[in-house]
């Protein structure tokens, strides 16, 4: 009897064949599926696993080893490149992976490698999270290292406003704001990184149009289907696979104590050799190899080996991480969107100059993400964070106003803030902040030519500067209560009155706020402005303006 009769009479015995042939071949076909089955759903699993995506393909190295060390290190890699869903429609999206197979195999593809077919966020990344629900403010500390020999450290503090939630729960602010509003862009490159054109959808359905001023892009001519909604990736797309420049990796290493800060000139130096062009990998490591000889040629190597050669191991260990010659990979070619320095990020669309046709930017204050910054020096042992919390000034409501603030600075910012040193790096007050004006913002548009024309229009005329008369005998609001008040009080409450309260005419000062009189002639002590400005307010009188606003109010407030 041949093998295949066999076969054939063991899996369908004869008829007349004792039960246990009948039951012993039902049981190896239910084994044989059982084995297939779990061979199936484990080869399946595998080929879904970061080992497999991240060691088997010879092209993913680079994405395998920062994936790695990333937040998302124990996320399956379909969970962010197929998503979610029923296995039916996950292995219908997999399939198209074929295409990557057939350029391995046919070595069709090219350095270096890009996802150029990632599913929506709706479909990925809001599986585990949901950026509609509101987010608390959090401290931020960003921390740097000086070129100079003593590598002298400054930290930034921030409060990041993430914010969130939906505009019925009183939130929709911060900035989750771009998920809770619809907003479309055009970008004019494959990564998303030019964006001419951008479109945010009003609650009416109406939608304003901003176009990047130095662009020469036609609204008019735009291709609907080209439009993208921003989503979570629109920013967060390196969040798993972040290749960071070798600036903040070297301030990340030393802030952690991996790279002594007490080794001298070692920011500079190890920035210097991780940014320069190594054609391979071994030319790089003899390059840090030499750093480390350079330092052992000095004075400060002889008992400090401790020191240096856990730094120069470091080195090693970054360049590992962020740059792979052969697969042309490093930071310059997977710019990070998270931010707004090392790649346009934010300033793709809040950069100044996309403006809509009444001339009105995408609103570049930095106030709107997270809080001013506050530099520090390791001589400051106490960091005030200062958080804008009361009315603006009706300058400070012009979309354009961080590109026209420098032109417009007068008197009254003292009102409210500290402006010692103005436009300084000092950080002796809100004015001299060495976080803006010590920093070159390569990728904002404040310098744009035909920006620079459109704002020129815009400049306000320059306030007459107030002098107040001598103080006459009998007070009166037209003598020299109305100067004192538009000395002080009129930037904010005048003709954009916070609070509903205005102080330029008399009538407007005795009406009082939307939530009732200020000034209550007769009575000083029950009067809301004499106890608003007894304590710290924004523009406070001094003691003496003071004591004559209460003399004017206890003798009836007089208008003239």
């Amino acid at each position: 009897m041949s093998f295949k009769e066999s076969l054939r009479n063991f899996f369908v015995p004869p008829a007349g064949s004792p039960r246990w042939r009948v039951i012993l071949a039902f049981a190896a076909l239910a084994v044989i599926f059982i084995i297939a089955l779990a061979g199936t759903t484990y080869g399946w699993d595998y080929t879904n696993s970061p080992k497999f995506c991240g060691t088997t393909c010879h092209t993913m190295p680079p994405q395998n080893a920062v994936y790695l060390e990333s937040p998302h290190a124990n996320v399956y890699c379909t969970e962010c490149h197929i998503g979610r869903a029923f296995v039916g429609e996950q292995f219908a999206r997999k399939s198209e992976d074929l295409r990557e197979i057939y350029a391995m195999v046919f070595h069709t593809y090219e350095f270096p490698i890009r996802a150029t077919r990632s599913r929506p966020a709706l479909e990925t990344c809001e599986k585990c999270h949901l950026p509609e629900t509101f987010s608390d403010d959090s401290l931020r500390v960003i921390t740097h290292f000086g070129d100079e020999a003593s590598n002298p450290a400054t930290s930034i503090y921030l409060v990041m406003k993430t914010g969130g939630g939906t505009r019925r729960q009183g939130l929709g602010r911060g900035i989750h704001w771009h998920i809770e509003n619809p907003v479309y862009y055009y970008a004019a490159d494959v990564q998303n990184q030019t964006i001419p054109y951008v479109r945010v959808v009003n609650a009416d359905g109406s939608y304003t149009e901003y176009t990047d001023i130095e662009s020469g892009f036609d609204a008019a001519a735009l291709d609907e289907s080209l439009l993208k909604q921003m989503d979570c990736i629109t920013c967060h797309n390196r969040v798993t696979h972040d290749f960071a420049p070798p600036s903040v990796s070297v301030d990340d290493a030393m802030a952690r104590g991996l790279i002594s800060p007490d080794i001298p000139d070692i920011h500079a130096k190890a920035v210097e050799v991780l940014t320069a062009a190594h054609a391979t990998r071994d030319d790089a490591m003899q390059a840090i190899d030499d750093l480390e000889n350079y330092y052992k040629a000095t004075d400060y190597y002889t008992g400090r080996e401790e020191q240096v050669s856990p730094a120069i191991q470091t080195l090693k260990d970054i360049y590992d991480h962020t740059i792979f010659p052969d697969q042309k990979v490093d930071w310059t070619t997977h710019p990070n969107n998270l931010g707004h320095v090392n790649a346009p990020g934010c300033f793709r669309c809040h950069d100044g100059g996309h403006l809509t046709a009444e001339n009105e930017a995408i609103r570049l204050e930095c106030n709107l993400c997270h809080s001013i910054p506050v530099v520090t020096t390791e001589d400051n042992f106490v960091a005030a964070i200062e958080i804008s919390r009361g009315p603006e000034p009706e300058s400070h409501l012009n979309p354009n106003w961080i590109s026209l603030h420098n032109q417009v600075f007068d008197a009254t910012c003292s009102n409210c803030h500290k402006t010692d040193d103005p436009g300084g790096t000092s950080n002796t007050s809100f004015c001299s902040n060495s976080a803006c004006h010590g920093s070159v913002y390569t990728y904002a548009g404040f310098d744009a030519p035909k920006l620079r024309e459109v704002l020129q229009s815009q400049i306000p005329t320059p306030a007459p500067t107030e002098v107040l008369p001598s103080v006459p005998d009998s007070l009166t609001f037209d003598n020299y209560i109305g100067a004192l008040f538009a000395s002080k009080c009129t930037v904010c409450h005048g003709a954009s009155p916070s609070a509903g309260l205005s102080f330029l005419t008399y009538a407007d000062a005795l009406k009082g706020s939307t939530n009732g009189p200020v000034i209550v002639p007769g009575d000083s002590a029950n009067s809301l402005v004499i106890q608003v400005q007894s304590g710290n307010h924004f523009a406070n009188f001094s003691a003496e303006d003071l004591e004559l606003l209460r003399q004017w109010i206890d003798a009836g407030a007089p208008e003239n």
